[in-house]
């Protein structure tokens, strides 16, 4: 049987991380897990310029409404797939529920794909959520990686 104690949820405070938090969740849930929820600052980037104060409130605000699971809030700052995959590593997280855009061809050439690198370089299993086309609902995608 698989053994989930700790799922990382990292998000960007899109509709399509805000898909896969419902699916963190549950997991905590079933699994009586603990949830990490991350956000990874990109130096230079506008939202760098809203200071480290700013996102560790943003963060506080993402909390389950199921105060048996035990939530940690983490701010990291580098390339987003890079530093959620080592914070993994580094955490002993089993189970990564993370968002995607779902972009395809040129867009995601052009735009590249955090969770797609998260994916390869993540070592522990990846849970990707998708929003179905129309916006409704959301489809998740299991990728074990390690």
């Amino acid at each position: 049987m698989i053994q989930v104690r700790r799922i990382l949820y990292p998000t960007d405070f899109s509709s399509y991380s805000n898909q896969a938090y419902f699916h963190a969740v549950g997991m905590a849930e079933t699994y009586r897990a603990s949830l990490t929820v991350v956000y990874v600052v990109t130096p230079g980037s506008p939202e760098a310029g809203k200071g480290r104060d700013y996102w560790l409130g943003q963060l506080e605000h993402v909390r389950p409404a199921d105060e048996r699971i035990a939530v940690h809030h983490v701010l990291l700052e580098g390339d987003p797939a890079g530093e959620i995959s080592r914070y993994a590593a580094d955490a002993g997280i089993d189970v990564i529920v993370i968002g995607t855009h779902g972009r395809t061809g040129v867009d995601r050439l052009v735009m590249g794909s955090v969770a797609e690198k998260v994916m390869r370089e993540a070592p522990c299993s990846v849970l990707v959520v998708k929003l179905a086309k129309g916006g409704g609902g959301s489809r998740a995608h299991v990728v074990a990686a390690g």
